[in-house]
């Protein structure tokens, strides 16, 4: 009798959480079809002292931590990264799926911007303790879901993190530091799935020009869903998986 081949779903957080971030989606994957790999990003994490932090070296690590042929899916931070790995090495890919995310700003003036923004909040970061900044973090509308025990698990994966190597990690990894990938999408060869939640309006707008930018790319917008799909909506990720 013929053994199924088990493939493997790179998973990759976004800032300021960890592994633990889907852990609500590997709990309803079909075990026998995928094994998830979950690393912890540079800052973050178990990895929160590793140094130093960049696009280039997140990369590196994510596909040193993946098999020669793997399925990626990344969230928000995490999707960026994602996109990136698979523009590096497309040959390695099975499949893309981007969550929450966006292939950079093209406009240098928003660049500039938006690295000034995240260069305050990581000053601020600093001078936090950490479940301070939990509690404001997942306050703002971006991150907000509105159930208790959702938000628990979430600042439990903050509390995983300590402010000092969040701030760097912001600081590296801002999309104001990274090069735009909108020029290079169509690139992109392997399947790939855009994830947005109905509710994140901004995020939604991004995913459509994303999917409109690659070839056969399948939308999907999670019906009520919040910017923080993972957590809020692990059934709809894993029935995409």
């Amino acid at each position: 009798m013929m053994v199924p081949v088990m493939d493997t779903a790179l998973m990759v957080h976004g800032f300021a959480g960890t592994s633990g971030t889907w852990l609500p989606v590997t709990r309803l994957l079909e075990p026998k079809r995928y094994r998830a790999v979950i690393p912890d990003l540079r800052g973050h994490g178990q990895n929160s002292a590793v140094r130093p932090i960049s696009f280039e070296l997140c990369v590196d690590d994510l596909l040193a931590a993946a098999p020669p042929r793997f399925t990626i899916a990344g969230y928000s931070l995490g999707g960026r990264l994602a996109l990136q790995a698979a523009l590096k090495a497309p040959e390695r890919i099975e499949r893309l799926i981007l969550i929450s995310t966006t292939a950079g700003l093209e406009d240098p003036a928003l660049r500039a911007q938006r690295l000034e923004s995240d260069l305050l909040l990581a000053e601020r970061l600093k001078r936090l303790a950490i479940g301070s900044f939990a509690d404001q973090w997942l306050d703002g509308d971006l991150f907000r879901v509105d159930r208790p025990e959702v938000n628990l698990a979430a600042r439990g994966e903050i509390l995983k993190n300590r402010p000092g190597d969040l701030a760097a990690a912001l600081s590296a990894l801002s999309v104001g530091r990274m090069e735009p990938m909108w020029s290079r999408l169509g690139e992109l060869a392997m399947p790939v799935d855009v994830v947005a939640g109905e509710r994140d309006e901004r995020y939604v707008e991004i995913a459509e020009q994303l999917a409109g930018s690659i070839g056969d790319a399948v939308l999907h917008v999670v019906p009520a869903g919040t910017h923080a799909l993972p957590r809020s909506d692990p059934q709809a990720l894993a029935a995409i998986l």
